[in-house]
């Protein structure tokens, strides 16, 4: 199995997990992969996983949109202003426009919001491929 359809399979599986019910977590949260190791370090080398996440993330986004119809990423800088001011952003929407520039995001047939992203925003983390299911909106 490819690396593009591994990380399909296991959004699938978060996808299928019963999400909460009202006063639950309402979402779930997986890393598909992690730099293991890389953090500050060398910005060259760091520049370079850092793409190679992106277009990783383009990739799966390529497939997930021959799924549920695709659309421009959806930039967080609005959210994380919105934050900054003091508002109410529900998670996992909060959590993942601190630690992402930009999410794919799609709703299926069933409702569920499924995003993914690159977590890149912070030098002295790994640079980690995110997704995450939820049945809460994007705000």
């Amino acid at each position: 199995m490819d690396v593009v359809a591994r990380h399909i399979a296991a959004i699938d599986r978060l996808r299928a997990l019963v999400l909460p019910e009202e006063g639950g977590v309402g979402y779930r949260a997986v890393v598909l992969e992690s730099s293991q190791g890389l953090r500050a370090g060398d910005a060259g080398v760091r520049g370079r996983v850092v793409g190679d996440f992106h277009a990783l993330r383009e990739a799966i986004a390529g497939r997930l949109d021959e799924r549920w119809g695709g659309g421009p990423g959806w930039g967080q800088v609005t959210l994380r202003v919105r934050l900054a001011r003091g508002e109410s952003i529900p998670e996992p929407w909060a959590t993942l426009c601190l630690r992402a520039d930009e999410l794919d995001v799609w709703q299926g047939e069933d409702g569920v919001w499924v995003a993914v992203g690159v977590a890149d925003r912070d030098v002295e983390d790994e640079v980690e491929l995110v997704a995450a299911v939820t049945c809460t909106a994007p705000p």
